[in-house]
């Protein structure tokens, strides 16, 4: 069983930040990626921002040079720095996980999600 818990989200004015951490634990093999993904109300859910295990990063170009994604490998956290927030920023931010677990085999698990939400 893996679990993926996330931290950090809340209410925020434009303009200001928010960092968001998960943590990936349980039966884990090892991580390939780690990533964020969002999903506002009568949205898809988007890619935010991923990193690999050796730390090439990917960002939607909505989020680039506000956006700040990082990786404790050692402990299987991805954490979130997000910065100069605009409304358009607000959904539901979650945590994905990218490796091989338990069962041998590759697959990606989720987290249960975290509200961000930007407004005045």
């Amino acid at each position: 069983q893996v679990q993926l818990v996330e931290s950090g989200g809340g209410l925020v004015q434009p303009g200001g930040s928010l960092g968001l951490s998960c943590a990936a634990s349980g039966s884990i093999f090892s991580i390939y990626a780690m990533g964020w993904y969002r999903q506002a109300p009568g949205k898809q859910r988007e890619l935010v921002a991923t990193i690999t295990n050796r730390g090439s990063t990917n960002y939607v170009d909505s989020v680039k040079g506000r956006f700040t994604i990082s990786r404790n490998g050692a402990e299987n956290t991805v954490y979130l720095q997000m910065n100069r927030l605009k409304p358009e920023d607000t959904a539901v931010y979650y945590c994905n996980a990218d490796g091989v677990y338990g069962s041998g085999l590759r697959d990606n698990y989720w987290g249960q999600g975290t509200q961000v939400t930007v407004s005045s």
